[in-house]
């Protein structure tokens, strides 16, 4: 056993919380909003701007990773629809 007696260890999960500009329960839109937010400030202020810590959050907790490969991809490629400069 790794813990020792009385000692338990503890697990905090976190989401994204509401968004007014998304109502609805498909947060599809949400989560292409965030990634392309996040890559758009880190190239404005750099990875250790902590509102892009945020955006960063939101999209890893409301894309499924599916989207997140084919995005990267698009990206490396030079194919991704949107200018994140």
């Amino acid at each position: 056993m790794s813990e020792t007696e009385g000692e338990q260890q503890t697990l905090v999960l976190k989401t994204v919380g509401f968004d007014a500009r998304f109502p609805n329960t498909n947060q599809t839109k949400h989560c292409w909003q965030n990634y392309i937010d996040y890559y758009k400030c880190i190239n404005a202020r750099g990875e250790d701007f902590p509102p892009c810590k945020q955006f960063f959050s939101a999209f890893h907790s409301l894309c499924p990773n599916d989207y997140i490969e084919k995005w990267d991809n698009q990206r490396e490629m030079g194919t991704f629809p949107v200018k994140l400069t």
